[in-house]
């Protein structure tokens, strides 16, 4: 039996949070061993009370409000770790689970050796479109491309090989963490993913999608944009709040960090700025405009073989 510890850090989204653990409730364990833990990062919405309530086993982890996700989710694991897991299942709280995800996360890490899996991720008001899955690397293009036109009916039916996992489900073995370590919360405070997952790439871990275990994430919300902000929250957005989903600091250590190689990520970022100059120019929406690549030949390039 292969024991389970599901991790994610929550701060007040109560309803979103009883919503993950309700999902979780219902899931396929298939004799697998699974044990919750959920750091509470400072709520103040009860929704610690309300977890305590309803679900009793849940092992929460208190913090003081200054975690975020990263560190949030690192403090997690150090407590899962003292279970003596086989795998850890790191989440967000705002999805819901395919009953059988799970079990078909650990059946295809164990098919395949020093693997990290990830989860199909969908989203949950248009559940034929894939979320954030499979970004790749393309230094001539300005760094990661998310391919925005997804959906079900494009992947392959088997596990692929990817460059990178988002860190909505990442099924994690235990070995990768204690030979790697945790995410980098002092560089990263809010989007540890986006360099932990390359890292264990580069480390000789094999980063696979299984495209069975399906989970619906809730979409993203739209960042407030830099030309209606105010100057002082400019500064803080772009270069001070690490956090923040346009700090260009933050930016920059993704690419460096997250790219093939330290010159790839160097190069990928001085093209990415050469190409929003050229946006503002020119007046595109959209940095993503213009791909002329067969998605599908893509996907099949990348499925692994049995």
């Amino acid at each position: 039996m292969k024991r389970i510890e599901i991790v994610t850090p929550v701060h007040n989204r109560r309803e979103l949070t009883l919503q993950c653990l309700r999902s979780l409730a219902r899931i396929e364990t298939n004799e697998l061993d699974v044990h919750i833990v959920i750091v509470d990062d400072g709520s103040t919405d009860g929704t610690r009370e309300a977890i305590k309530k309803d679900f009793p086993t849940v092992e929460i982890v208190q913090g003081d409000g200054n975690l975020w996700f990263t560190e949030g989710t690192n403090v997690g694991i150090r407590a899962a770790l003292k279970h003596n897991p086989d795998y850890v299942l790191m989440i967000n709280d705002d999805q819901v689970f395919d009953s059988k995800f799970l079990w078909q996360m650990v059946e295809t890490a164990e098919k395949y050796p020093r693997s990290v899996i990830g989860s199909l991720l969908l989203l949950w008001d248009e559940p034929h479109k894939l979320f954030q899955v499979s970004p790749k690397w393309e230094t001539w293009k300005g760094g990661w491309q998310l391919w925005e036109q997804q959906t079900i009916w494009m992947i392959p039916k088997k596990p692929w090989e990817v460059e990178i996992i988002v860190g909505n489900c990442v099924l994690v073995p235990v070995e990768a963490i204690r030979e790697e370590g945790l995410m980098d919360a002092k560089r990263y405070p809010n989007f540890g993913d986006a360099e932990y997952t390359p890292r264990l790439k580069r480390k000789g871990w094999k980063l696979l999608i299984d495209p069975r275990a399906r989970v619906f994430c809730q979409p993203n919300t739209v960042p407030k944009k830099i030309a209606t902000m105010t100057l002082r929250e400019k500064a803080d957005a772009l270069f001070l709040n690490l956090g923040h989903i346009q700090n260009l600091r933050r930016r920059y250590y993704t690419y460096i960090d997250g790219a093939p190689t330290k010159f790839h990520g160097i190069v990928g970022f001085s093209i990415f700025f050469i190409r929003l100059g050229w946006q503002k120019i020119s007046g595109k929406s959209k940095l993503q405009k213009g791909r002329e690549k067969d998605i599908a030949t893509l996907f099949a390039k990348s499925v692994v073989k049995d």
